[in-house]
């Protein structure tokens, strides 16, 4: 595969970005591409050492530490973000786990809890960032899905209806907000190259199997999702709204 040339997009110069779970993975490389933009990125995540290490990257990232599921939590990391960035114009709703659960085994508190950690910290963003954007004219809503429930895959129900549900909340949004020139929009991922998925899924059997999913042969580093977030959040995108935009190598 040759190296990829990518494009920068002046209008995301000196614009506040804000990203949930942007201290690893593809959050990590959404926070340090809206750097490489210009962009003033804020974050929030609950790992001290890897957000302190990706600040230090750059002096256009800032971040905050919360735990997602508590809302007033998150309220107030955004909020002092706002206070120190200014409010922001872009949300990248990020923040997921996908940890494997069987059916079987599942209980209600575990049910709640894998909706709170994957979908409930969208709304409740959106909710928190929205004035500012209403204030400033417009903004650019970005919430991350997954292709899972598309592929009919298993072993993760509540994730997966939770991820199911972004796509809902997406559209939803996209219409009470649209009148504020906020667009809304779901980026949806594959199966993607993180450490995280190397270390806990990835094997020789397990990847050969995706590369024949895919109709690309390639696997999917993170960078390719960052990418597609960064031209969402811009100006070119100023007409795409309330639309899933897939990041899958045309995967079945």
């Amino acid at each position: 595969m040759t190296q990829p040339m990518f494009a920068l997009y002046p209008s995301l110069k000196d614009k506040t970005v804000f990203v949930t779970g942007g201290a690893s993975g593809i959050g990590a490389e959404i926070v340090s591409s809206f750097a490489a933009q210009g962009a003033k990125v804020g974050f929030v995540d609950l790992d001290h050492a890897k957000s302190k290490a990706l600040a230090n990257t750059s002096d256009n990232i800032s971040y905050e530490l919360c735990d997602l599921t508590d809302i007033k939590s998150l309220q107030a990391a955004l909020a002092k973000l706002a206070t120190k960035l200014g409010p922001a114009t872009v949300l990248v709703n990020n923040a997921a786990n996908d940890d494997r659960h069987s059916w079987q085994d599942i209980t209600p508190e575990y049910w709640d809890e894998r909706l709170q950690t994957n979908l409930r910290h969208q709304f409740f963003a959106m909710q928190c960032v929205a004035p500012g954007m209403i204030t400033a004219g417009g903004g650019s809503i970005i919430n991350m899905g997954s292709n899972s429930w598309h592929e009919t895959g298993g072993g993760f129900p509540a994730y997966a209806t939770a991820k199911a549900a972004v796509h809902g909340l997406t559209r939803t949004m996209a219409r009470d907000l649209g009148v504020h020139r906020i667009r809304v929009n779901t980026v949806v991922p594959g199966w993607i190259m993180t450490d995280r998925q190397k270390q806990l899924w990835a094997t020789p059997e397990t990847l050969e199997k995706q590369r024949q999913r895919q109709c690309l042969p390639d696997l999917i580093e993170p960078v390719y999702v960052a990418r597609m977030v960064v031209f969402l959040a811009s100006d070119d995108s100023a007409m795409c709204s309330a639309n899933n935009y897939m990041v899958e190598a045309g995967s079945i």
